[in-house]
Protein backbone atom coordinates (compact mmCIF):
# COMPACT_ATOMS: atom_id res chain seq x y z
CA UNK A 1 0.00 0.00 0.00
CA UNK A 2 2.83 2.44 0.98
CA UNK A 3 4.03 2.69 -2.67
CA UNK A 4 0.51 2.90 -4.88
CA UNK A 5 0.71 6.55 -5.60
CA UNK A 6 -3.24 6.87 -5.18
CA UNK A 7 -3.17 6.19 -1.36
CA UNK A 8 -2.33 10.43 -0.49
CA UNK A 9 -5.98 11.08 -2.73
CA UNK A 10 -7.64 8.33 -1.59
CA UNK A 11 -6.54 8.78 2.11
CA UNK A 12 -7.10 12.77 2.03
CA UNK A 13 -6.99 13.87 5.83
CA UNK A 14 -8.48 11.09 8.05
CA UNK A 15 -7.58 7.55 8.47
CA UNK A 16 -9.01 4.67 10.06
CA UNK A 17 -6.51 2.54 10.37
CA UNK A 18 -7.30 -1.03 12.75
CA UNK A 19 -9.17 -4.04 12.83
CA UNK A 20 -12.47 -5.16 13.87
CA UNK A 21 -11.66 -8.69 15.65
CA UNK A 22 -8.22 -9.54 14.56
CA UNK A 23 -5.16 -7.58 16.39
CA UNK A 24 -2.43 -5.92 14.48
CA UNK A 25 1.32 -6.98 16.19
CA UNK A 26 3.91 -4.56 15.39
CA UNK A 27 6.04 -6.36 17.20
CA UNK A 28 7.72 -7.92 13.78
CA UNK A 29 8.94 -7.98 11.52
CA UNK A 30 10.68 -4.66 11.09
CA UNK A 31 9.25 -4.16 7.59
CA UNK A 32 5.69 -4.30 8.56
CA UNK A 33 6.64 -1.01 11.18
CA UNK A 34 8.40 0.92 8.46
CA UNK A 35 5.24 0.47 6.03
CA UNK A 36 3.07 1.71 9.11
CA UNK A 37 5.35 4.69 9.26
CA UNK A 38 5.14 5.82 6.04
CA UNK A 39 1.68 5.36 5.66
CA UNK A 40 1.35 7.54 8.61
CA UNK A 41 4.02 10.08 7.65
CA UNK A 42 1.43 11.39 4.88
CA UNK A 43 1.47 14.82 5.19
CA UNK A 44 -1.80 15.51 4.44
CA UNK A 45 -3.32 13.35 7.56
CA UNK A 46 -4.94 15.10 10.30
CA UNK A 47 -7.01 12.53 11.93
CA UNK A 48 -6.07 9.31 13.16
CA UNK A 49 -7.61 6.17 15.18
CA UNK A 50 -5.90 3.19 15.56
CA UNK A 51 -7.91 -0.14 16.69
CA UNK A 52 -7.15 -3.28 18.09
CA UNK A 53 -2.83 -2.91 18.18
CA UNK A 54 -0.13 -4.10 19.91
CA UNK A 55 2.68 -2.62 20.22
CA UNK A 56 6.55 -4.03 21.82
CA UNK A 57 6.70 -0.80 24.12
CA UNK A 58 5.42 2.69 25.28
CA UNK A 59 8.22 3.81 23.07
CA UNK A 60 7.48 2.51 19.92
CA UNK A 61 4.39 3.76 20.51
CA UNK A 62 5.89 7.25 20.85
CA UNK A 63 8.06 6.81 18.02
CA UNK A 64 4.91 5.92 15.85
CA UNK A 65 3.55 9.32 16.72
CA UNK A 66 5.92 11.29 15.85
CA UNK A 67 5.29 10.15 12.10
CA UNK A 68 2.70 12.37 11.01
CA UNK A 69 3.80 15.95 11.13
CA UNK A 70 0.30 17.54 10.96
CA UNK A 71 -1.60 15.59 13.20
CA UNK A 72 -4.49 17.46 14.93
CA UNK A 73 -6.79 14.69 16.51
CA UNK A 74 -6.10 11.28 17.78
CA UNK A 75 -8.16 8.10 18.46
CA UNK A 76 -6.17 5.09 20.00
CA UNK A 77 -8.71 1.96 21.06
CA UNK A 78 -7.84 -1.33 22.22
CA UNK A 79 -4.30 -0.26 22.74
CA UNK A 80 -1.79 -3.18 24.71
CA UNK A 81 1.49 -3.97 24.95
CA UNK A 82 3.68 -7.41 24.05
CA UNK A 83 4.41 -7.40 27.66
CA UNK A 84 1.69 -7.47 29.80
CA UNK A 85 3.85 -5.61 32.57
CA UNK A 86 4.39 -2.99 30.39
CA UNK A 87 0.21 -1.73 30.44
CA UNK A 88 0.96 0.53 32.92
CA UNK A 89 3.42 3.35 31.99
CA UNK A 90 6.14 4.54 34.07
CA UNK A 91 6.88 8.23 34.60
CA UNK A 92 9.29 8.49 32.16
CA UNK A 93 7.62 6.96 29.77
CA UNK A 94 4.74 8.94 30.51
CA UNK A 95 6.76 11.87 29.35
CA UNK A 96 7.99 10.23 26.60
CA UNK A 97 4.77 9.62 24.82
CA UNK A 98 3.82 12.84 26.05
CA UNK A 99 6.49 15.19 24.45
CA UNK A 100 5.32 12.46 21.21
CA UNK A 101 2.40 14.09 21.47
CA UNK A 102 2.94 17.61 22.27
CA UNK A 103 5.65 18.49 20.26
CA UNK A 104 6.03 17.51 16.20
CA UNK A 105 2.35 16.79 16.05
CA UNK A 106 0.89 19.84 18.45
CA UNK A 107 -2.16 17.62 18.89
CA UNK A 108 -5.16 19.23 19.75
CA UNK A 109 -7.66 15.84 20.80
CA UNK A 110 -6.89 12.92 21.96
CA UNK A 111 -9.82 10.43 22.36
CA UNK A 112 -8.65 7.06 24.59
CA UNK A 113 -11.22 4.37 24.14
CA UNK A 114 -11.56 1.22 26.16
CA UNK A 115 -9.05 2.33 29.02
CA UNK A 116 -8.90 -0.75 30.14
CA UNK A 117 -6.94 -2.54 27.57
CA UNK A 118 -5.51 1.03 27.10
CA UNK A 119 -2.37 1.82 28.74
CA UNK A 120 -2.84 4.49 31.20
CA UNK A 121 -1.60 8.08 30.43
CA UNK A 122 -1.88 9.58 33.87
CA UNK A 123 0.46 12.46 32.69
CA UNK A 124 -2.08 13.37 29.92
CA UNK A 125 -4.81 12.91 32.34
CA UNK A 126 -3.65 15.35 34.54
CA UNK A 127 -2.98 17.89 32.02
CA UNK A 128 -6.74 17.55 31.08
CA UNK A 129 -8.29 16.76 34.17
CA UNK A 130 -9.58 13.50 32.34
CA UNK A 131 -11.13 10.89 34.71
CA UNK A 132 -11.01 6.74 34.36
CA UNK A 133 -13.67 5.23 33.95
CA UNK A 134 -14.29 1.63 34.90
CA UNK A 135 -17.59 0.29 33.28
CA UNK A 136 -17.13 -1.66 30.61
CA UNK A 137 -17.28 -0.51 27.98
CA UNK A 138 -15.96 2.87 29.36
CA UNK A 139 -16.19 6.18 27.71
CA UNK A 140 -14.06 7.68 25.58
CA UNK A 141 -11.26 10.10 28.25
CA UNK A 142 -11.02 13.27 25.95
CA UNK A 143 -7.52 15.26 26.54
CA UNK A 144 -7.17 19.08 25.21
CA UNK A 145 -3.60 19.42 24.01
CA UNK A 146 -4.26 23.04 23.22
CA UNK A 147 -3.94 24.23 26.84
CA UNK A 148 -2.64 23.03 30.04
CA UNK A 149 -4.89 23.66 32.17
CA UNK A 150 -1.91 26.54 34.45
CA UNK A 151 -1.68 28.03 31.36
CA UNK A 152 -5.06 28.22 29.52
CA UNK A 153 -6.83 31.50 28.57
CA UNK A 154 -10.22 32.24 27.43
CA UNK A 155 -11.09 33.27 23.55
CA UNK A 156 -8.56 35.95 21.86
CA UNK A 157 -11.89 38.00 20.94
CA UNK A 158 -13.35 37.97 24.24
CA UNK A 159 -10.26 38.70 25.74
CA UNK A 160 -9.32 41.83 24.23
CA UNK A 161 -13.03 43.20 24.55
CA UNK A 162 -12.37 42.84 28.17
CA UNK A 163 -9.39 44.46 28.52
CA UNK A 164 -10.53 47.11 25.83
CA UNK A 165 -13.72 47.81 27.77
CA UNK A 166 -10.35 48.28 30.97
CA UNK A 167 -9.13 51.05 28.99
CA UNK A 168 -12.13 52.66 27.71
CA UNK A 169 -13.33 52.36 31.67
CA UNK A 170 -10.32 53.91 32.66
CA UNK A 171 -10.01 56.94 29.44
CA UNK A 172 -13.52 57.78 30.62
CA UNK A 173 -12.44 58.32 34.47
CA UNK A 174 -9.79 60.13 33.31
CA UNK A 175 -10.50 62.43 30.89
CA UNK A 176 -12.67 65.07 32.42
CA UNK A 177 -9.73 65.59 35.20
CA UNK A 178 -7.86 68.31 33.61
CA UNK A 179 -11.20 70.14 33.26
CA UNK A 180 -13.73 69.50 35.77
CA UNK A 181 -12.34 71.98 38.40
CA UNK A 182 -12.69 74.79 35.83
CA UNK A 183 -16.08 73.30 35.00
CA UNK A 184 -16.95 72.94 38.18
CA UNK A 185 -16.34 76.91 38.83
CA UNK A 186 -17.79 78.11 35.89
CA UNK A 187 -21.05 76.31 36.88
CA UNK A 188 -20.80 77.85 40.59
CA UNK A 189 -18.64 75.05 42.45
CA UNK A 190 -15.88 74.70 44.07
CA UNK A 191 -12.27 72.80 43.83
CA UNK A 192 -14.04 70.13 46.31
CA UNK A 193 -16.73 69.54 44.81
CA UNK A 194 -14.48 69.09 41.63
CA UNK A 195 -12.68 66.43 43.42
CA UNK A 196 -16.85 64.67 44.37
CA UNK A 197 -17.41 64.85 40.49
CA UNK A 198 -14.47 62.82 40.21
CA UNK A 199 -14.56 60.32 43.25
CA UNK A 200 -18.17 59.82 42.88
CA UNK A 201 -18.91 57.30 40.31
CA UNK A 202 -17.24 54.90 41.96
CA UNK A 203 -19.28 55.54 45.24
CA UNK A 204 -22.41 54.38 42.88
CA UNK A 205 -20.62 51.74 41.03
CA UNK A 206 -19.94 50.28 44.34
CA UNK A 207 -23.83 50.29 45.32
CA UNK A 208 -24.72 48.93 41.99
CA UNK A 209 -22.47 46.06 41.75
CA UNK A 210 -24.76 43.72 44.45
CA UNK A 211 -27.95 44.00 42.48
CA UNK A 212 -25.82 43.50 39.28
CA UNK A 213 -23.69 40.20 40.60
CA UNK A 214 -27.42 38.58 41.58
CA UNK A 215 -28.39 38.89 38.01
CA UNK A 216 -25.04 38.20 35.96
CA UNK A 217 -25.62 33.98 36.29
CA UNK A 218 -21.57 34.07 36.98
CA UNK A 219 -21.23 35.23 33.11
CA UNK A 220 -20.35 38.57 31.34
CA UNK A 221 -22.79 39.30 28.77
CA UNK A 222 -25.11 41.33 30.71
CA UNK A 223 -22.46 43.77 32.60
CA UNK A 224 -20.99 44.42 29.59
CA UNK A 225 -23.91 45.79 28.00
CA UNK A 226 -24.68 47.78 31.05
CA UNK A 227 -21.32 49.13 30.92
CA UNK A 228 -21.39 50.72 27.46
CA UNK A 229 -25.16 51.93 27.57
CA UNK A 230 -24.32 53.60 31.51
CA UNK A 231 -21.33 55.52 29.66
CA UNK A 232 -22.92 56.65 26.78
CA UNK A 233 -25.78 58.60 28.92
CA UNK A 234 -23.63 59.26 31.34
CA UNK A 235 -21.22 61.02 29.09
CA UNK A 236 -24.28 62.75 27.50
CA UNK A 237 -25.07 63.98 30.66
CA UNK A 238 -21.94 65.82 31.81
CA UNK A 239 -21.91 67.32 28.24
CA UNK A 240 -25.48 68.80 29.00
CA UNK A 241 -24.93 70.20 31.85
CA UNK A 242 -23.38 73.28 30.21
CA UNK A 243 -26.06 73.70 28.03
CA UNK A 244 -28.63 73.67 30.95
CA UNK A 245 -26.05 75.83 33.10
CA UNK A 246 -26.97 73.38 35.88
CA UNK A 247 -24.03 72.15 37.91
CA UNK A 248 -25.69 69.24 39.34
CA UNK A 249 -26.15 67.78 35.76
CA UNK A 250 -22.46 66.87 35.65
CA UNK A 251 -22.97 65.09 39.03
CA UNK A 252 -25.84 63.59 37.45
CA UNK A 253 -23.83 62.49 34.57
CA UNK A 254 -20.91 60.95 36.93
CA UNK A 255 -23.55 59.15 38.77
CA UNK A 256 -25.09 57.58 35.50
CA UNK A 257 -21.11 56.71 34.52
CA UNK A 258 -20.74 54.77 37.85
CA UNK A 259 -22.65 52.37 36.72
CA UNK A 260 -20.10 51.44 33.95
CA UNK A 261 -17.36 51.19 36.16
CA UNK A 262 -18.79 47.86 37.46
CA UNK A 263 -17.36 46.27 35.09
CA UNK A 264 -13.84 46.91 36.45
CA UNK A 265 -15.10 44.16 38.80
CA UNK A 266 -15.81 42.15 36.22
CA UNK A 267 -12.36 43.38 34.47
CA UNK A 268 -10.77 41.85 36.97
CA UNK A 269 -13.02 38.74 37.57
CA UNK A 270 -12.68 37.67 33.91
CA UNK A 271 -8.63 37.84 33.84
CA UNK A 272 -8.72 35.34 37.04
CA UNK A 273 -11.63 33.37 36.51
CA UNK A 274 -10.89 29.80 36.99
CA UNK A 275 -12.87 28.38 34.52
CA UNK A 276 -11.50 30.35 31.50
CA UNK A 277 -8.18 31.68 32.67
CA UNK A 278 -4.79 28.97 34.34
CA UNK A 279 -3.53 29.76 37.54
CA UNK A 280 0.00 30.91 35.53
CA UNK A 281 -1.69 33.47 33.53
CA UNK A 282 -3.05 35.85 35.86
CA UNK A 283 -1.12 37.67 37.14
CA UNK A 284 0.37 37.80 33.49
CA UNK A 285 -3.56 39.47 32.43
CA UNK A 286 -3.48 41.73 35.19
CA UNK A 287 -0.89 43.15 33.90
CA UNK A 288 -2.69 43.70 30.58
CA UNK A 289 -5.02 45.54 33.19
CA UNK A 290 -2.66 47.68 34.63
CA UNK A 291 -1.36 49.20 31.19
CA UNK A 292 -4.79 49.81 30.30
CA UNK A 293 -4.50 51.49 33.53
CA UNK A 294 -1.59 53.63 32.26
CA UNK A 295 -2.73 54.30 29.07
CA UNK A 296 -6.40 55.89 31.14
CA UNK A 297 -4.00 57.87 33.34
CA UNK A 298 -1.77 59.12 30.16
CA UNK A 299 -4.21 59.72 27.37
CA UNK A 300 -7.20 60.44 29.81
CA UNK A 301 -5.59 64.10 31.05
CA UNK A 302 -3.93 64.16 27.50
CA UNK A 303 -6.89 63.98 25.64
CA UNK A 304 -8.79 65.88 28.06
CA UNK A 305 -6.65 68.79 28.06
CA UNK A 306 -6.36 68.82 24.17
CA UNK A 307 -10.31 68.61 23.54
CA UNK A 308 -10.40 71.72 26.46
CA UNK A 309 -7.86 73.60 24.26
CA UNK A 310 -9.15 72.70 20.78
CA UNK A 311 -13.26 73.19 22.26
CA UNK A 312 -12.71 76.69 22.78
CA UNK A 313 -10.29 77.38 20.16
CA UNK A 314 -12.85 79.27 18.16
CA UNK A 315 -14.70 80.23 21.21
CA UNK A 316 -16.98 77.46 21.64
CA UNK A 317 -20.74 76.92 22.03
CA UNK A 318 -23.61 76.16 24.33
CA UNK A 319 -23.12 72.15 23.12
CA UNK A 320 -19.46 71.81 21.96
CA UNK A 321 -16.89 73.38 23.59
CA UNK A 322 -13.80 73.08 25.70
CA UNK A 323 -15.48 71.14 28.84
CA UNK A 324 -18.19 69.33 26.83
CA UNK A 325 -16.12 68.22 24.06
CA UNK A 326 -14.35 65.36 26.33
CA UNK A 327 -17.72 63.94 27.24
CA UNK A 328 -18.98 63.88 23.52
CA UNK A 329 -16.21 62.29 22.18
CA UNK A 330 -16.31 59.75 24.99
CA UNK A 331 -19.82 58.71 24.11
CA UNK A 332 -19.06 58.48 20.23
CA UNK A 333 -16.39 55.91 21.30
CA UNK A 334 -18.32 53.93 23.39
CA UNK A 335 -21.07 53.69 20.52
CA UNK A 336 -18.40 52.04 18.56
CA UNK A 337 -17.51 49.82 20.97
CA UNK A 338 -21.09 48.58 21.80
CA UNK A 339 -21.45 47.60 18.63
CA UNK A 340 -18.31 45.33 18.54
CA UNK A 341 -19.39 43.93 21.91
CA UNK A 342 -22.91 43.24 19.82
CA UNK A 343 -20.31 41.55 16.97
CA UNK A 344 -17.45 39.85 18.67
CA UNK A 345 -18.13 38.85 21.99
CA UNK A 346 -18.32 35.16 23.08
CA UNK A 347 -19.18 34.61 26.65
CA UNK A 348 -18.40 31.17 28.86
CA UNK A 349 -19.76 28.08 27.25
CA UNK A 350 -22.59 26.51 29.91
CA UNK A 351 -21.00 23.86 29.88
CA UNK A 352 -17.51 25.38 31.52
CA UNK A 353 -19.98 27.76 33.82
CA UNK A 354 -19.24 25.23 36.91
CA UNK A 355 -16.69 25.31 39.05
CA UNK A 356 -13.76 22.44 38.20
CA UNK A 357 -12.10 22.93 41.64
CA UNK A 358 -10.21 19.84 41.27
CA UNK A 359 -8.24 21.58 38.57
CA UNK A 360 -6.93 24.47 40.37
CA UNK A 361 -4.28 23.64 43.38
CA UNK A 362 -4.05 25.63 46.15
CA UNK A 363 -0.97 27.00 47.84
CA UNK A 364 0.79 24.17 49.58
CA UNK A 365 0.82 26.02 52.82
CA UNK A 366 -2.44 26.36 52.65
CA UNK A 367 -4.25 23.29 51.49
CA UNK A 368 -4.49 21.45 54.41
CA UNK A 369 -6.14 23.87 56.29
CA UNK A 370 -8.68 24.34 53.11
CA UNK A 371 -9.38 20.98 51.74
CA UNK A 372 -10.70 18.15 53.23
CA UNK A 373 -10.66 14.56 52.20
CA UNK A 374 -14.05 14.01 53.49
CA UNK A 375 -16.58 13.06 50.43
CA UNK A 376 -19.46 14.11 52.71
CA UNK A 377 -18.50 17.71 54.02
CA UNK A 378 -20.56 20.06 53.45
CA UNK A 379 -19.67 22.88 50.71
CA UNK A 380 -19.79 25.73 53.68
CA UNK A 381 -17.27 23.92 55.62
CA UNK A 382 -15.10 23.02 52.40
CA UNK A 383 -14.01 26.57 51.92
CA UNK A 384 -13.50 27.97 55.26
CA UNK A 385 -10.97 29.81 55.31
CA UNK A 386 -7.79 29.77 57.55
CA UNK A 387 -6.46 32.37 59.57
CA UNK A 388 -3.40 32.82 57.25
CA UNK A 389 -5.91 33.07 54.50
CA UNK A 390 -7.88 35.70 55.89
CA UNK A 391 -4.23 37.54 56.92
CA UNK A 392 -3.94 37.38 53.18
CA UNK A 393 -7.59 38.96 52.00
CA UNK A 394 -6.67 41.45 54.69
CA UNK A 395 -3.58 42.71 53.28
CA UNK A 396 -4.38 42.63 49.22
CA UNK A 397 -7.87 44.83 50.39
CA UNK A 398 -5.33 47.24 52.15
CA UNK A 399 -3.11 47.57 49.16
CA UNK A 400 -6.17 47.77 46.83
CA UNK A 401 -7.30 50.58 48.79
CA UNK A 402 -4.39 52.30 49.59
CA UNK A 403 -3.31 52.25 45.95
CA UNK A 404 -6.37 53.78 44.36
CA UNK A 405 -6.39 55.85 47.43
CA UNK A 406 -3.22 57.41 46.33
CA UNK A 407 -3.09 57.54 42.44
CA UNK A 408 -7.10 59.39 42.63
CA UNK A 409 -5.65 61.77 45.32
CA UNK A 410 -2.46 62.66 43.12
CA UNK A 411 -4.87 62.65 39.70
CA UNK A 412 -7.61 65.12 41.74
CA UNK A 413 -5.14 67.10 43.39
CA UNK A 414 -2.49 68.26 40.24
CA UNK A 415 -4.96 70.28 38.76
CA UNK A 416 -5.70 72.45 42.22
CA UNK A 417 -2.14 72.54 43.77
CA UNK A 418 -0.82 73.14 39.82
CA UNK A 419 -3.07 75.96 39.79
CA UNK A 420 -2.91 77.62 42.85
CA UNK A 421 1.28 77.20 43.53
CA UNK A 422 3.34 80.33 42.75
CA UNK A 423 6.11 78.43 40.35
CA UNK A 424 3.45 76.87 38.16
CA UNK A 425 -0.29 78.41 37.80
CA UNK A 426 -1.24 75.23 34.98
CA UNK A 427 -3.98 75.69 33.31
CA UNK A 428 -6.01 72.88 32.84
CA UNK A 429 -4.55 71.76 29.41
CA UNK A 430 -1.08 72.03 31.56
CA UNK A 431 -2.44 69.89 33.91
CA UNK A 432 -3.27 67.48 31.51
CA UNK A 433 0.45 67.19 30.24
CA UNK A 434 1.78 66.67 32.94
CA UNK A 435 -0.45 63.92 34.40
CA UNK A 436 0.34 62.70 30.99
CA UNK A 437 3.82 63.04 30.65
CA UNK A 438 4.24 61.11 34.19
CA UNK A 439 1.58 58.15 32.87
CA UNK A 440 3.57 57.80 29.24
CA UNK A 441 6.71 57.70 30.97
CA UNK A 442 5.69 54.78 33.34
CA UNK A 443 4.54 52.99 30.16
CA UNK A 444 7.52 51.17 28.98
CA UNK A 445 8.28 50.04 32.50
CA UNK A 446 4.71 48.36 32.54
CA UNK A 447 5.42 46.25 29.65
CA UNK A 448 8.52 45.19 31.11
CA UNK A 449 6.43 44.25 34.15
CA UNK A 450 4.17 42.48 32.08
CA UNK A 451 7.18 40.38 30.38
CA UNK A 452 8.85 39.71 34.03
CA UNK A 453 5.50 38.58 35.65
CA UNK A 454 5.55 34.92 34.42
CA UNK A 455 9.05 34.65 36.20
CA UNK A 456 8.31 37.06 39.44
CA UNK A 457 6.20 36.21 42.43
CA UNK A 458 3.72 38.34 43.40
CA UNK A 459 4.88 39.46 46.58
CA UNK A 460 8.18 40.75 45.16
CA UNK A 461 6.12 42.63 42.64
CA UNK A 462 4.32 44.30 45.38
CA UNK A 463 7.47 44.92 47.34
CA UNK A 464 8.87 46.90 44.64
CA UNK A 465 5.86 48.69 43.70
CA UNK A 466 4.90 49.79 47.33
CA UNK A 467 8.88 50.85 47.99
CA UNK A 468 9.19 53.12 44.72
CA UNK A 469 5.94 54.97 45.15
CA UNK A 470 7.02 55.49 49.11
CA UNK A 471 10.49 56.95 47.84
CA UNK A 472 8.42 59.21 45.43
CA UNK A 473 6.03 60.56 48.23
CA UNK A 474 8.70 60.85 50.70
CA UNK A 475 10.69 63.00 47.80
CA UNK A 476 7.47 64.81 47.55
CA UNK A 477 7.03 65.63 51.56
CA UNK A 478 10.93 67.18 51.45
CA UNK A 479 9.88 69.56 48.70
CA UNK A 480 6.96 70.24 50.22
CA UNK A 481 9.39 71.35 53.48
CA UNK A 482 12.17 73.14 51.41
CA UNK A 483 10.21 75.37 49.45
CA UNK A 484 11.30 77.71 47.18
CA UNK A 485 13.29 76.77 43.81
CA UNK A 486 13.13 72.92 45.00
CA UNK A 487 9.77 73.05 44.26
CA UNK A 488 9.87 72.86 40.21
CA UNK A 489 8.52 71.30 37.62
CA UNK A 490 11.58 68.70 37.46
CA UNK A 491 11.49 67.54 40.82
CA UNK A 492 7.28 67.42 41.11
CA UNK A 493 7.48 65.14 37.76
CA UNK A 494 9.75 62.70 39.55
CA UNK A 495 7.68 61.99 42.16
CA UNK A 496 4.86 62.05 40.24
CA UNK A 497 6.47 59.59 37.81
CA UNK A 498 6.97 57.40 41.01
CA UNK A 499 4.15 57.49 42.59
CA UNK A 500 2.08 56.30 39.49
CA UNK A 501 4.69 53.55 38.29
CA UNK A 502 4.89 51.98 42.15
CA UNK A 503 1.37 52.05 43.29
CA UNK A 504 0.39 50.67 39.58
CA UNK A 505 2.80 47.94 39.82
CA UNK A 506 1.53 47.14 43.76
CA UNK A 507 -2.16 46.94 42.16
CA UNK A 508 -1.33 44.30 39.94
CA UNK A 509 -0.88 41.53 42.05
CA UNK A 510 -3.79 42.65 44.54
CA UNK A 511 -6.44 40.07 42.86
CA UNK A 512 -3.76 37.68 41.27
CA UNK A 513 -2.74 36.72 44.48
CA UNK A 514 -5.95 36.24 46.25
CA UNK A 515 -7.30 34.23 43.33
CA UNK A 516 -4.04 31.76 43.30
CA UNK A 517 -4.46 31.48 47.67
CA UNK A 518 -8.38 30.87 47.89
CA UNK A 519 -10.47 28.05 46.53
CA UNK A 520 -11.76 28.49 43.10
CA UNK A 521 -15.27 29.75 43.99
CA UNK A 522 -14.07 32.28 46.12
CA UNK A 523 -13.32 34.27 43.13
CA UNK A 524 -16.35 36.07 42.59
CA UNK A 525 -16.28 36.82 47.10
CA UNK A 526 -12.71 37.82 46.29
CA UNK A 527 -13.10 40.42 43.15
CA UNK A 528 -15.83 41.89 45.08
CA UNK A 529 -13.60 42.65 48.18
CA UNK A 530 -11.06 43.53 46.16
CA UNK A 531 -13.24 46.00 44.09
CA UNK A 532 -14.62 47.41 46.64
CA UNK A 533 -11.80 48.56 47.96
CA UNK A 534 -10.81 50.11 44.96
CA UNK A 535 -13.57 51.76 45.15
CA UNK A 536 -13.08 53.07 48.65
CA UNK A 537 -9.66 54.33 47.78
CA UNK A 538 -10.91 56.20 44.46
CA UNK A 539 -13.96 57.62 46.24
CA UNK A 540 -12.04 59.18 49.27
CA UNK A 541 -8.63 59.73 47.02
CA UNK A 542 -10.13 61.92 45.13
CA UNK A 543 -11.77 64.25 47.75
CA UNK A 544 -8.83 63.87 49.47
CA UNK A 545 -6.67 65.12 46.53
CA UNK A 546 -9.34 67.90 45.31
CA UNK A 547 -9.05 69.42 49.53
CA UNK A 548 -5.40 68.87 49.61
CA UNK A 549 -4.82 72.52 49.07
CA UNK A 550 -7.28 73.47 51.81
CA UNK A 551 -5.91 71.33 54.32
CA UNK A 552 -2.56 71.85 53.50
CA UNK A 553 -0.23 69.58 51.29
CA UNK A 554 1.92 68.51 54.20
CA UNK A 555 -1.27 66.63 55.67
CA UNK A 556 -2.44 65.78 52.50
CA UNK A 557 0.84 63.46 51.44
CA UNK A 558 1.89 62.68 55.27
CA UNK A 559 -1.60 60.70 55.38
CA UNK A 560 -0.49 58.60 52.23
CA UNK A 561 2.67 57.63 53.85
CA UNK A 562 0.49 56.33 56.86
CA UNK A 563 -1.43 54.53 54.98
CA UNK A 564 1.87 52.43 52.86
CA UNK A 565 2.97 52.41 56.59
CA UNK A 566 -0.18 50.49 57.76
CA UNK A 567 0.22 48.21 54.19
CA UNK A 568 4.26 47.36 54.77
CA UNK A 569 3.28 46.32 58.37
CA UNK A 570 0.50 44.04 57.09
CA UNK A 571 3.16 42.40 54.24
CA UNK A 572 5.78 41.84 56.80
CA UNK A 573 3.56 40.09 58.73
CA UNK A 574 1.64 37.99 55.93
CA UNK A 575 5.07 37.31 54.02
CA UNK A 576 5.50 33.17 53.44
CA UNK A 577 1.81 33.71 53.24
CA UNK A 578 2.01 35.73 49.83
CA UNK A 579 3.75 33.23 47.99
CA UNK A 580 2.00 32.13 45.39
CA UNK A 581 2.75 30.60 42.16
CA UNK A 582 4.60 32.65 39.36
CA UNK A 583 3.08 33.85 36.34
Amino acid sequence: ATTDRTLPHILRRRLDFGAQSATIHLTRPPATRRAVRDILALPLLTHLRLTFWVFPSPADLARLLVCPSRLRALTPANISFAQPQLAVLSGLDEEHVFAALRRPARLSLLAIEHLSSAPELPVLQRRANAVTHEDIPPKPALVDFTRDPELRLPKRASLVIMISANVLLQISFFIIVSSSNEYALHLGGTSTFSGIVIGVPTLFSGLALIPLARYDKGVYTLPLHVACCASIIGHVLYALAYYADFLYLILLGRIVSGLSFTLWMYCKRYCSDPRIVGVRRRTTLASWLVIGQGIGMSLGPFAGGLLYKVGFGGRGGLVWNGFTAPAWVMAGVWVLFWALVWWYYEDIPSEQRAFETSSEPLTSTLQAATVTQSSNTRPSLLFRLAPQQRGVILCMCWFAMTCFFILGAWESNVPVFGASTPPFYWSPFAAGNFLALGGATTFPFLIVNLLLARRTQDRLILALGTTLGLCGLVIFLGLLGAGGKALNYGAVYVCWWAVALGFNLASTVTMSTLSKTLPPKWNGRTSLAIQYSNYTGRVAGAVWGGSGVAIGMRNYIGLQIGLVGVGAALSVTMWRNLKTKMG
